[in-house]
């Protein structure tokens, strides 16, 4: 039986945030020394924790150091990435190391630290639902307090005047595997456990990796380099035409601006649909340097004659699985080019299928009569990243990474969150608590005069020349 939850306010909270991955920590960490905000985040599981099963060793973060969670926004603070290297006395050896793009463990032990260090954080705190009080004005906040086992220890309710949901994504399984996944006996594994699972799969005979992206890129690596040449056993296939590189020219990064966030919200409904489908390269492809890895350890494998017993095949959907006794598992693949079809029998599966966007409908279902939506049903969102509501609610729910489809491919990308987690407390406020850029990219995305974006130039100093005698 639970029993109450601690004490909670009796006046409403200025902010409730709801999930804490790096989006969210983000805004608590740029929320933390505003004292006029009284802010406490929520989140259900024990501790901080991102993709563990994907922090293989020497995979990097695929945005530069300076995309930490706040100094983009703020340089000054005492969150950045660089305070986290002073704090540990590790400043010196990351300057001569010289990398600008850090490892995925690495970002996690300095989220973690952060995480750790932030006062207004709840983890072990499930939210159940959210409610608009329309007597009081105010969100009604339901939350069930775990214990140190993920079991109920105690029911809570707090209420605030706005909300900023940072949920994250959950593993996507396609429908032909989910059958697969859940069944005992052969592995079956999405990316998101794979280090969990990781000596299972290179255990088995043969070992199938599923999805095109940088993830299966990763994990397909991982699997080579510790298979026994000439024996390696792995098969490499996904849906993609090519296992193509990320776009990661300078111009092509600046997709990752709020230039191009406040273009794309601005398009209409259709156009940002088929951009998002069309622009899969910009955050779905994988990494140049892993590319390069890949094939210098496979050609490593060439040198005494032959060649590696892989099969890497793009351009390949899965139709349908299924086990075949308890210790085999058998593909039934399609070539999309060619129209071909074949099966494929293997040991192991991991499935390095990405991500989908965690459903907001349970936690908002108190909200759905006041929740405007579009064309296809899904949340509108303004261009300050809050739901759009019935004028009748005064406050306010705000989204990190729920707004690909209004925002654009910026929407889950780390370089971003800083500056959106700061266009959000502007907006909280009031007032510009975070100065921001007028402009961030020299391309111009329309045809509007991108003149009137250019800040006025600071004149320039005349040095007056010294004359002899």
């Amino acid at each position: 039986m639970t029993t109450p939850a601690r004490h909670e306010p009796t006046s409403p909270r200025d902010l409730v945030g709801i999930g804490i991955g790096p989006c969210n920590l983000s805004l608590a960490a740029l929320a933390h020394p505003l004292a006029e905000l009284d802010a406490v985040f929520y989140e259900q599981r024990p501790g901080f924790d991102w993709h563990p099963g994907l922090l293989i060793d020497g995979a990097t973060v695929q945005v530069p150091f300076l995309a930490d969670l706040v100094t983009l926004a703020d340089p000054t603070s005492p969150w950045s990435f660089l305070n986290y290297l002073r704090n540990r006395e590790r400043l010196f050896p990351f300057y001569f190391a010289e990398h600008f793009h850090i490892q995925r463990a690495e970002y996690d032990a300095y989220c973690r630290w952060v995480a750790q260090s932030l006062p207004g954080l709840r983890f072990g705190h499930q939210v159940d639902a959210v409610r608009w009080n329309p007597e009081r004005d105010v969100f009604e906040v339901d939350f069930t307090q775990l214990d140190a086992d993920g079991e109920a220890e105690a029911l809570g309710r707090t209420h605030t005047r706005n909300i900023v949901l940072g949920v994250g994504t959950v593993p996507h399984v396609p429908d032909p595997l989910k059958p697969l996944v859940d069944a005992p006996g052969v592995p079956v594994v999405h990316a998101a456990d794979y280090l969990a699972h990781r000596d299972t799969v290179l255990a088995a005979g043969h070992v199938t990796v599923v999805g095109s992206g940088q993830s299966g890129a990763e994990i397909f690596l991982d699997l080579l380099r510790h298979r026994p040449a000439g024996r390696e056993k792995l098969h490499w296939i996904g849906r993609s035409e090519a296992f193509a590189p990320m776009e990661y020219s300078k111009l092509g990064l600046e997709h990752f601006t709020p230039d191009y966030t406040r273009y794309f919200h601005a398009l209409a409904e259709p156009v940002r649909d088929r951009l998002v489908a069309a622009q899969w390269q910009l955050h779905k492809g994988i990494d140049a340097g892993t590319l390069a890895a890949i094939h210098d350890e496979l050609y490593r494998r060439t040198l005494d004659g032959g060649w590696p017993d892989t099969v890497l095949t793009p351009g390949v959907q899965v139709r349908t699985a299924g086990r075949i006794a308890t210790t085999k598992v058998e593909l039934h693949l399609e070539h999309l080019q060619q129209g071909s079809r074949s099966r494929l029998t293997t040991d192991a599966v991991v499935l390095a299928t990405g991500y989908r966007q965690r459903p907001l409908d349970r936690i908002l279902a108190g909200l759905d009569p006041y929740m405007r939506r579009d064309g296809s049903e899904r949340p509108r969102i303004d261009e300050e990243f809050r739901l759009v509501l019935d004028p009748s609610v005064t406050g306010s729910i705000h989204v990190q990474n729920a707004e690909l489809h209004t925002h654009g491919v910026g929407a889950p990308d780390l370089g971003l969150a800083a500056w959106r987690s700061a266009t959000i407390l502007n907006t909280l406020t009031g007032k510009e608590t975070y100065p921001l850029p007028t402009r961030t990219a020299f391309t111009s995305f329309g045809l509007e005069d991108a003149r009137t974006r250019v800040p006025q130039a600071r004149p320039v100093r005349q040095l007056i020349p010294l004359v002899d005698g």
